[in-house]
């Protein structure tokens, strides 16, 4: 890749990096039915999928009126969701066959996610993935997370990157969305196949319709070269 010192490529890590959305789901279900929200689905947490858990929490609490204070549930649910995300958090692997090419090639990464500091790093030292990436930011450390741009600007920031020589990874809709906003290439994967038609995935430089199964790290990278600015 020719131009791969003047990119950086920061990465979302949820559903994107790796599949932590099981882990976040049963953590959700233990701790929801504790505050008055029994038989919490899959059906039910999907659609929460790429948004914050303070904001899924707020919105589940208008919506049933959880019996405890959103800050108790929140860090109930982070502490269950830290157990498990040490000890059985998958990588996708043609995404860490991604990050170890990036990697020799000498490419900046870095991890840009709606999650908790404390959940973030609990699963790129149980997954191995710490070692690979310049730097992390959580949206706890911006004002806003996505789908507005805060968390990838505050990234490029830090790498000292233009947003231009920026791509991002991402699998959810309002990540895409804060990809555009941030005037970043973006390559979007959705974690759900049947959201690859979400208006917010059209401002994708490259899009995998089929998610994760049809992700290729020869196509990212030659679009990844083919789009550079430099």
């Amino acid at each position: 890749m020719s131009t791969s010192h003047n990119t950086s490529v920061i990465f979302d890590l949820d559903g994107t990096l790796v599949d932590s959305e099981p882990n976040y789901y049963e953590a959700a279900r233990q701790v929801l039915a504790r505050y008055g929200l029994p038989d919490f689905s899959w059906e039910q947490h999907a659609r929460f999928i790429g948004i914050g858990t303070r904001e899924t929490l707020e919105i589940l609490d208008r919506q049933h009126t959880l019996t405890g204070p959103i800050e108790e549930v929140l860090a109930a649910k982070n502490a269950a969701y830290l157990e498990l995300a040490r000890t059985s958090t998958e990588v996708f692997p043609e995404m860490r066959a991604f990050v170890e090419r990036l990697h020799a090639d000498g490419v900046r990464m870095a991890v840009a996610s709606g999650s908790s500091r404390s959940a973030i790093d609990a699963v790129l030292a149980g997954t191995g993935l710490a070692s690979f990436m310049d730097l992390v930011v959580s949206a706890e450390e911006v004002e806003h997370g996505k789908p507005e741009p805060d968390v990838f600007l505050e990234a490029a920031r830090r790498l000292g990157a233009a947003p231009a020589d920026c791509v991002v990874l991402e699998d959810a809709p309002p990540g895409a969305a804060a990809a555009h906003a941030a005037g970043m290439r973006c390559i979007a994967v959705p974690y759900l196949p049947q959201s690859s038609g979400d208006p917010a995935f059209a401002t994708a430089g490259l899009l995998f319709p089929g998610g994760q199964r049809e992700f290729s790290t020869e196509r990212a990278y030659a679009w990844m070269d083919a789009t550079s600015t430099a």
